[in-house]
């Protein structure tokens, strides 16, 4: 077997305001850091551009989204094609006038868009108010094919749902990548606060375990206010992680630093876990069927 290797990074950051040019450049620097360290792919975090302005509902908040192709792909495609990069954005898409998106596109070492995904599972609670300003996604669960292979992009919440990433495995996705953005409400117990991090990481990492693919996470970081009075803000619990085939963490970032991380994929063990551990060969497609249903009354 040919060994093949894969240089992946991703970026996590801090958000301070909407000046999505500040943002903007803020990403440009991290991914001309990883370049230079020879990263051939690089995740970004969801809704990088601007403050997650999901804290409350606000018809204003729909004024900072924007058109695919758009000022946004623009800056990010140049980049991708100035480094040389596989690159994975997360963008707030105007798809029409009342009708958006919380969308990720992809970047194939070129200023052309080589695919996104729209964001399927759409949360609805205290802080994370996303319903109200995004359509669920309707492309459904379909790899992007790139250079490096065809990367499964989800986001934040479809992170959840084993059903997103077995679909994504399904056609053939070598690595899942996950956009995110969540944090703590600032009244938890430190005691919730590492349950809930435990829960979310190790969700993630049996997505890996369960597929036998690499997962990449891209989470932000730093403390964002509410708009709303005597709302306690997020805390965005940071901790960005790169786990191998069979779940192992290759790297892990802080919780409360904005930090770049990138590791060394052997893509040719990720072949050998599937041989060992055949899951697709051995589930039982002919019993599966109430999958499909809401719940099993």
């Amino acid at each position: 077997m040919t060994s093949k290797t894969l240089k992946i990074g991703l970026v996590q950051q801090a958000v301070e305001d909407n000046d999505k040019s500040v943002n903007w450049q803020k990403s440009a620097d991290k991914i001309a850091q990883l370049a230079a360290d020879g990263c051939e792919c690089i995740l970004l975090q969801e809704l990088h551009s601007t403050l997650y302005f999901c804290q409350q509902e606000d018809t204003d908040a729909f004024d900072l989204a924007e058109p695919i192709p758009g000022p946004a792909t623009e800056f990010f495609g140049e980049l991708a094609e100035k480094y040389n990069v596989v690159l994975v954005t997360s963008l707030f898409e105007k798809r029409g006038s009342g009708l958006y998106h919380n969308t990720a596109v992809v970047f194939d070492r070129s200023r052309e868009i080589a695919g996104k995904y729209r964001k399927m599972h759409i949360p609805d609670d205290p802080g994370f108010y996303e319903k109200f300003y995004f359509t669920p996604g309707d492309m459904g669960f379909e790899p992007i094919q790139t250079s490096v292979g065809k990367l499964g992009v989800l986001v934040c919440w479809d992170q959840w749902y084993p059903e997103a990433a077995r679909l994504m495995a399904m056609r053939g996705a070598d690595i899942l990548f996950y956009p995110t953005a969540i944090g703590w409400d600032k009244n938890d117990t430190e005691e919730e606060r590492q349950r809930q991090f435990g829960a979310w990481q190790t969700i993630q990492r049996a997505h890996a375990v369960a597929n036998s693919v690499p997962v990449v996470v891209a989470n932000r970081t730093g403390f964002e206010a509410s708009p709303v009075d005597n709302d306690p803000g997020i805390q965005f619990w940071g901790q960005s992680f790169i786990a191998g085939p069979q779940g192992e963490l290759l790297a892990q970032a802080d919780a409360d630093e904005e930090q770049v991380l990138m590791v060394e994929l052997d893509l040719t063990r990720t072949e050998q876990v599937k041989r060992i551990w055949p899951y697709f060969r051995d589930r039982r497609i002919d019993a599966y069927s109430d999958l499909t249903k809401r719940w099993r009354d």
